[in-house]
């Protein structure tokens, strides 16, 4: 090879580099609103959010000692019914946009025992927005945003938004600085005893839902703890009718020792949800 032709290949070679660190490097002078807006246009944008009025999620929990599944039904603007299931045992929460309830399951004969939200349960029921997040018609919500900085996510270039909700309650939220996909959130917990801890959420494997992108893993952990749960949905459904009693105060059936009705299959005995071999949504 030539001087010459090394040269070139050399210089070309410096081109390439520079164009890789370009396509690396976040867009820059972005402010917290336009971070936001390019964010809402890669899930799918505000319009068709707008016409998602409940979400059904069917899935499995992975990183559990013991195999469960779950199914979560939202419906705006604010309830949420969780089930999951394992070891022929049903745990269960239910929020109707005020109050809420937890259904622990049977343990060694005894029954299921129904327990109101706690305080501190309440106020983050109340704090979230189960189907489209905080950062869509964040404004409409009452929500605050702002730029807290450029940090790096598994690898990834991701801006780090300082998020206020109405209650006053604080949150940071990552969004990838290419994809504008949001890829973590961490949040403060608090315990009855007043311990606090910090719970980190990763969003993980977006699919296209009829046009809007959803993550299909959803990983959380406390920061302090190495272990994890990961939420995967295995089918979605959306705008399902479900029936607003669905998200009433459960009732626990007499005599009931074991899931308080659901036996095979999280929802499969719940007024309202769909059945679970009900067809997916595409993807």
């Amino acid at each position: 090879m030539t001087t010459r032709r090394m040269a070139i290949w050399a210089l070309a070679a410096c081109f390439s580099l520079v164009a890789c660190a370009d396509e690396q490097r976040a867009p820059a002078d972005l402010s917290a609103a336009q971070i936001v807006e390019k964010y809402v246009h890669a899930r799918g944008g505000v319009d068709a959010w707008r016409k998602i009025e409940t979400m059904v999620w069917f899935g499995h929990v992975e990183g559990s000692t013991t195999p469960a599944r779950f199914v979560l039904a939202l419906k705006r603007p604010n309830k949420t019914h969780y089930e999951v299931f394992a070891s022929n045992r049903m745990a269960l929460r239910v929020y109707d946009g005020a109050r809420g309830w937890k259904l622990h399951p049977a343990v060694r004969g005894t029954k299921p025992e129904m327990q109101p939200y706690t305080p501190e349960e309440l106020k983050f029921a109340h704090d979230e927005h189960v189907i489209d997040g905080l950062l869509i018609d964040y404004e409409a919500k009452g929500v605050a945003i702002a730029l807290d900085g450029l940090d790096e996510v598994e690898g990834k270039k991701a801006y780090r938004l300082n998020v206020t909700l109405p209650s006053g309650t604080t949150r940071h939220v990552w969004i990838d600085a290419h994809s504008f996909l949001e890829v973590k959130e961490d949040r403060e917990v608090h315990s009855v005893l007043g311990q606090t801890a910090t719970v980190v959420v990763y969003y993980r494997d977006y699919r296209t839902v009829e046009g809007l992108k959803i993550p299909f893993m959803i990983e959380s952990g406390v920061v302090t703890a190495t272990a994890t749960n990961k939420l995967v949905i295995d089918k979605l459904t959306l705008n399902q009718p479900l029936e607003d009693r669905l998200f009433e105060k459960p009732v626990v059936p007499s005599g009931a020792s074991t899931s308080a009705g659901v036996d095979t299959w999280p929802g499969t005995g719940s007024v309202g949800l769909p059945n679970r071999d009900q067809p997916p949504a595409s993807r």
